[in-house]
């Protein structure tokens, strides 16, 4: 490996998030979770849950769709609800879900500088009740058109934006997050990536 190629990936695992993740509870579409990836690699997101209890686990993603982002992730797949938010809860603070309800806040009223999950549902029926259970709320991405929602990858988008947007504003990405054992392990894993 070149000494420019090493330089980059250093930089970039330097701006990664760990504080920040994606749930992505029963998304049927692998183009949509490509997407989804897609956009937490941009936004410095290692770790991303995909939770299926309803469908098929997944066994590939759509790689025109993802540009290939899921060889810079950590994606960890789960079939059962109670194990994710389980492992979740080890390394979050706070769970939110996108869910339209009484006590929804708005995006950006969240304060996205903590330690976070943002859950996001399925394309058709959205955020199960079971899952309600395990979240701290619910959030919108606030809407004036007359379809009160929007494609899976775009809600997420959106979304992590926001993060970013607060996150740069709070200093995040200005100082290395990644540390010890886990930025070890990350910095082997992408030079394996980089080689192939």
């Amino acid at each position: 490996m070149t000494p420019e190629r090493k330089e980059r990936l250093l930089a970039v695992l330097n701006k990664r998030q760990p504080e920040l993740t994606v749930v992505l509870e029963n998304v049927a579409d692998p183009h949509n979770i490509s997407a989804v990836m897609r956009t937490c690699d941009a936004v410095g997101i290692q770790d991303i849950y995909i939770l299926n209890t309803r469908i098929p686990i997944h066994k590939k993603w759509s790689a025109k769709t993802s540009s290939s982002a899921e060889k810079w992730l950590t994606v960890h797949q789960f079939t059962d609800a109670k194990e994710c938010f389980t492992e979740i809860r080890k390394r979050f603070s706070k769970v939110y879900t996108t869910h339209l309800a009484s006590n929804s806040k708005d995006l950006y009223k969240l304060n996205l500088t903590e330690s976070v999950a943002l859950v996001f549902g399925n394309e058709h029926s959205g955020v199960t009740e079971e899952i309600l259970q395990y979240t701290d709320g619910n959030f919108i991405i606030p809407q004036v058109g007359i379809i009160k929602s929007l494609n899976i990858s775009v809600a997420c988008a959106v979304s992590l934006y926001e993060a970013f947007r607060q996150k740069h504003l709070a200093g995040h990405y200005d100082t290395p997050r990644l540390e010890g054992e886990q930025l070890q392990k990350l910095t082997s894993e992408w030079e394996l990536n980089l080689d192939q």
